[in-house]
């Protein structure tokens, strides 16, 4: 039941993401900011004084609608504000705020509720809030509205339906054994159905919810892509990373923070290289280097055993760091850099939508696959311990696992379970690899933006 509280949260956000430029546009960006920020502080503030589960599902359900058009605003403010030379700089910077999140989250989130209480994981939100709220007042000028802009609620019912189906179908599929049951049936349906109405509505209708005109760019279709695949090994990886060194490795909750941490450090590093590398290197080679460094990356850790070593770990995980940071900043530039100034508020919405669902699916498939390869990796290693098995005549191997004793059976086990859980990483490790790869050749679809025109000087 207590998985509601991220389901509920993730739901809303992706249902809300995709109408956040039409509410920019419909009341204008500065207000529609405000209002997500105030939205977020207060729903945070429930969250903590919730008494109970009903509560605080809700009071997450508010957090997630509200802080649906935080990412994609933030975004797009940049992209508008900063000239077109410099979009790199400012989302190395913005990618550099992206990264600290859930690189410091995790940590202070444990370190509060181990000295103080859950509760206060939500209310630390309330003084970043209102600094968020006093920085937008003070710097952040109104953009002009259009207020007779009219609303696609078929359009946005359907893809809202299609994709809340979609969350939950990935959410609680795990949980429920898939396509062995009904519900989950029932949201795969639902979603591939509404989504093909959705579709079908967007192409005929006159103002449909999503402007078919994005779809006509290459370098946006071709970024909304890459964004996908980038959120699959990203979020795959992490959600891989944390149970392998707390389950199979045995680390300490701490320890295991510790040593992921680099990975953060590597991202943040790159950012600030890239940051000050575009617009002097094709922003495509900088693309093929990342994809290039997380593949191999990603290789080197298919290599691992149950007795790989921290130093290992933390390597690896900075050289994988470096790879996703030498995406993240030329990803964001080149995607939009082709695209009409008016059309950025919806393309943001989307850019983030993509990058949602690519972690959604990215984690639902690496940890469905480690769950049914780890049973038939059991299986096959299985067949090969038997009572007739040469090896069980050495006594150091019949100290540990004798086969003819309860004890030593379940010992046995524990170690055949170890060993199908470490081969069974690896096949995801080496599934994400493929992933990283073969993305690398979509690269040739992207044009190289022109430069933008010189300003004029101001006049003497």
């Amino acid at each position: 039941q207590i998985n509601w509280v991220l389901t509920s949260y993730i739901v809303a956000a992706a249902v809300m993401t995709p109408v956040t430029g039409w509410l920019a546009g419909r009341f204008g960006r500065k207000r529609l900011f405000l209002g997500a920020v105030v939205g977020f502080t207060m729903a945070s503030v429930l969250c903590g004084l919730a008494g109970s589960l009903t509560e605080i599902v809700l009071a997450r359900l508010l957090q997630g609608v509200f802080g649906a058009a935080l990412v994609p605003m933030s975004q797009s403010v940049l992209l508008d504000t900063w000239p077109r030379e410099k979009h790199g700089y400012a989302m190395a910077m913005w990618g550099v705020g992206v990264t600290v999140g859930p690189v410091i989250g995790p940590t202070l989130g444990g370190w509060l509720t181990d000295q103080y209480s859950w509760r206060w994981v939500f209310y630390i939100n309330v003084p970043f809030g209102i600094l968020a709220l006093l920085g937008i007042v003070t710097f952040l000028t109104e953009t002009s509205r259009n207020r007779y802009a009219r609303f696609d609620w078929f359009g946005f019912s359907m893809l809202g339906v299609a994709v809340g189906s979609m969350q939950m179908m990935l959410d609680r599929g795990e949980l429920l054994d898939w396509f062995g049951s009904t519900e989950i049936i029932v949201e795969a349906v639902l979603a591939g159905l509404c989504f093909y109405l959705f579709v079908a509505h967007s192409l005929t209708a006159k103002h449909p919810f999503v402007t078919p005109a994005l779809f006509k760019d290459r370098n946006f279709v071709t970024g909304l892509f890459f964004m996908f695949s980038l959120a699959v090994v990203l979020f795959g990886s992490l959600a891989l990373l944390s149970p392998f060194l707390q389950t199979l490795m045995n680390y300490p909750v701490a320890t295991a923070g510790l040593a992921m941490a680099p990975r953060g450090a590597g991202t943040m590093f790159a950012m600030f290289v890239v940051g000050r590398m575009i617009g002097r290197i094709d922003t495509r080679y900088l693309l093929v280097s990342g994809f290039a460094l997380t593949a191999w990356s990603l290789w080197l850790m298919t290599g691992f055993t149950p007795d790989v070593s921290e130093w290992t770990i933390i390597w690896i995980g900075t050289v994988q760091g470096v790879g996703f940071g030498l995406l993240f900043v030329p990803l964001s530039t080149i995607t939009f850099a082709t695209l009409a100034p008016q059309l950025r508020g919806e393309a943001t919405g989307l850019f983030s939508l993509l990058r949602n669902l690519g972690g959604s699916i990215g984690i639902s498939v690496v940890t469905s696959l480690l769950v049914s390869n780890t049973q038939v990796h059991h299986a096959e290693i299985a067949n090969h311990v038997t009572a007739f098995n040469r090896q069980f005549e050495s006594a150091a191997v019949l100290r540990f696992w004798n086969p003819f004793t309860p004890s030593g059976q379940a010992a046995l086990n524990a170690e055949v379970t170890r060993q199908a859980s470490m081969i069974a990483y690896i096949d995801d490790f080496k599934l994400m690899m493929i992933v990283a790869l073969l993305s690398i050749p979509m690269v040739l679809l992207l044009r190289k933006p022109r430069p933008a025109p010189a300003r004029p000087a101001a006049p003497d």
